[in-house]
């Protein structure tokens, strides 16, 4: 087949659905597939379209870089006229996904972003409207969970297909620390750094030993080691170092795949119970209360101070990762691909 990814965030940023979008092309090229990515910021070396640059629009809790330029739909048009399917992420982004749904190319559409309040209002009052857009254009629909799939599936047919991941590439051979504590995301308050930075004090305390390790974000305040932006290789190498990865997060969660990459590489996960998180992680990952800082450092205290409890949670969710892993999620993808051909 040739496919089409299109993407309406900016490549060259990073992004969760730009790393799925870019890891999808090599999956697919893996399993024999002639796959172009179309979307703005396409890095130098990446077989694709670049749509041009991008400005940040807020949106769920965090800036969005998409393209608000109208010239977008004349480009994408000529772009894929020789595709047999376009894969169209994130379809109510304007205004490349937007672009590409007006176009002749069969379309499966893929929602990742958890709806936001005013968002489920939407599509309660406008459900039926929608339906009639996408059905015209969209052959396939399908969520990278259930969180996302959200009210869209009141009306109509969602196929779920989880983010994917290169598993193999999150297990390294490195020294796991007893009392390390690993942080994995942007500075954004949603992330829920604050609300670890709050705990710590009282692990700090309880634990002198204890260290803390915070990956996406540099405040260089003492006490913790700040590590900014990373690389593939060093987040595998610190993930896999880590004793227990924290995820806190507050809430605009679909799917959370840091805790999919940690638990790939062996860490124990303590995450917040947003119900993206429940799902992505079942019986693999510990869970505290969202929001509430005494009972993550409860939780966080009570797996650094139990040695065996806290290995078979690593070792549950090393099983629990593989079925995110590349070779299986771009596979469920082709035959979705295969269906909307029919």
């Amino acid at each position: 087949m040739r496919i089409g990814l299109v993407c309406p965030y900016d490549l060259s940023k990073p992004g969760g659905v730009q790393a799925q979008v870019m890891g999808l092309a090599s999956a697919l090229r893996l399993l024999g597939e002639d796959v172009s990515i179309v979307g703005p910021g396409l890095p130098p070396g990446v077989e694709g379209v670049d749509l041009g640059s991008s400005v940040s629009v807020p949106g769920n809790g965090s800036m969005a870089p998409i393209s608000l330029d109208p010239r977008v739909w004349s480009t994408i048009k000529e772009a894929v006229e020789d595709l047999d399917l376009l894969h169209v992420h994130e379809p109510l982004m304007p205004m490349v996904s937007f672009s590409a749904l007006r176009t002749d190319v069969p379309v499966v559409a893929t929602f990742h972003a958890a709806r936001e309040r005013m968002a489920k209002a939407f599509y309660g009052f406008a459900g039926s409207y929608l339906e009639r857009i996408l059905g015209q254009r969209v052959k396939e629909v399908t969520a990278v969970s259930e969180t996302a799939a959200g009210p869209i599936a009141e009306h109509m047919e969602v196929t779920i297909i989880p983010n994917g991941l290169d598993v193999a590439a999150l297990s390294v051979d490195t020294e796991r620390h007893p009392y390390r504590v690993v942080f994995l995301g942007r500075d954004e308050p949603r992330k829920g750094l604050d609300l670890l930075l709050g705990a710590w004090i009282r692990v700090s305390e309880t634990i002198p030993t204890a260290e803390l390790v915070v990956m996406g974000a540099d405040r260089g305040s003492p006490d913790v080691e700040w590590m900014g932006t990373v690389d593939d290789e060093t987040k595998a190498r610190i993930l896999n170092s880590a004793a227990v990865f924290v995820a806190p997060n507050t809430g605009g969660e679909s799917f959370g795949i840091v805790l999919v990459e940690a638990m790939a590489a062996g860490a124990a996960v303590l995450a917040s119970d947003l119900q993206a998180f429940v799902d992505v992680g079942g019986d693999a990952v510990q869970l505290f209360k969202k929001g509430n800082n005494r009972d993550l450092a409860k939780e966080l205290l009570s797996l650094l101070g139990d040695d065996d409890g806290r290995g078979a949670l690593g070792r549950r969710g090393e099983a629990h990762a593989r079925q995110f892993d590349w070779s299986k999620v771009a596979t469920s993808y082709r035959d979705v691909y295969t269906q909307a051909l029919l």
